[in-house]
């Protein structure tokens, strides 16, 4: 265990079953929400996908994925997605989408290497993954901002939602989210690091939208790990700078810190992940068949992102530790230090 923040002024405001009763109104709320905001049709989504079909996201490249036999296929392997991003793009092209209509799904992944644990990280992940058909001229910086004010007012709504049904819970959002790319965070703060410039900035503005994640830095740094082929890093867009994707930041006070709630992006076009594979040394996945329908333009343009259900439920009901909010392993010292401090993870 690292990095566990107790506050010892911390109390849950709702008890445990008035929690679980808020978590489902929470996410019904929402899931409708974002679907009306966005255009979205909900679809049923994999848990697993067959390896190496290039389906399955690679997040950093490093971590390792669960994997498992299928033995009425020959012990094929199969293993539990990481997220959805390329699956979902597939499924635009495959149901006969059109441009500005999507669809979302939930999405639930196991990753064992999460290197720490903490308030905010877990083993389990529970997030509404969303993809949208766009057009060649929605591919700029002004539709990308266009869709994270709607996912952002889609928030909003549920948190003022939230208060009708428990006053005591006090709306804490800006009416209106900011937009900074991640140079200008490296302009701004050249000597903090990446999460500390996230933590300045959304302490600052409350909600922040932090574009061009992935990419290399002025300083030839990343300012965070994104793979090379579903967000497009590279696209240039206004004043040199890179990047047609971002995080969705809040801040939280009872944290300290930045809070992200969402990863999204416009998606790769074929020029734009030739390019992104080759910086990253990974021009033989053009070989999986995801990677060949899309160089071959059997899949939609599109936009999409993955929102986390329990970290949007965590920051809603002002929950010190996202285990308060989902059920998952946490390490032994870790359930010590909460049980001490009055902390109930579930």
């Amino acid at each position: 265990m690292s990095n566990l923040y107790i506050d010892p002024k911390y109390k849950s405001i709702l008890p445990l079953r008035e929690t679980e009763k808020a978590i489902k109104e929470i996410k019904d709320y929402f899931e409708q929400a974002l679907a009306w905001n966005l255009s979205l049709q909900r679809v049923s989504a994999p848990l697993f996908v067959r390896k190496g079909s290039g389906i399955n996201d690679d997040l950093n490249g490093i971590e390792r994925k669960v994997t498992f036999q299928i033995r009425d296929d020959n012990d094929a392997d199969a293993e539990v997605v990481f997220s959805l991003a390329k699956w979902k793009r597939m499924v635009l092209a495959d149901y006969d989408f059109k441009a500005d209509e999507g669809l979302y799904t939930d999405m639930n992944a196991i990753r064992p290497d999460e290197e720490s644990m903490d308030n905010l990280h877990s083993l389990y992940v529970d997030q509404w993954d969303w993809e949208r058909v766009i057009t060649p001229e929605q591919r700029n910086l002004d539709f990308l901002k266009t869709i994270v004010r709607k996912i952002y007012n889609a928030v909003r709504e549920t948190e003022n939602h939230l208060r009708s049904l428990y006053p005591q819970i006090t709306p804490v959002l800006p009416k209106d989210i900011q937009f900074v790319h991640t140079e200008e965070l490296l302009e701004m703060y050249p000597d903090l690091t990446p999460r500390q410039r996230e933590d300045k900035i959304s302490e600052e503005h409350g909600a922040v939208f932090i574009i061009g994640i992935g990419g290399e830095l002025a300083d030839g740094t990343i300012h965070d790990g994104r793979a090379p082929d579903y967000d497009d890093w590279t696209t240039p867009t206004v004043n040199g700078r890179k990047g047609l994707n971002g995080d969705i930041f809040l801040w939280y006070p009872i944290l300290k810190r930045g809070f992200e709630i969402s990863s999204m992006g416009i998606r790769v076009d074929r020029d734009a992940m030739l390019k992104q594979l080759k910086i990253r040394n990974a021009l033989n996945r053009t070989e999986f068949a995801w990677h060949k329908r899309l160089l071959n333009g059997e899949l939609p343009l599109s936009i999409g992102g993955g929102i986390g259900q329990s970290r949007l439920c965590m920051f809603l009901l002002r929950k010190i530790h996202v285990g308060e909010v989902h059920s998952s392993v946490w390490p032994k010292d870790m359930l010590d230090k909460c049980r001490q401090a009055g902390i109930k993870l579930l």
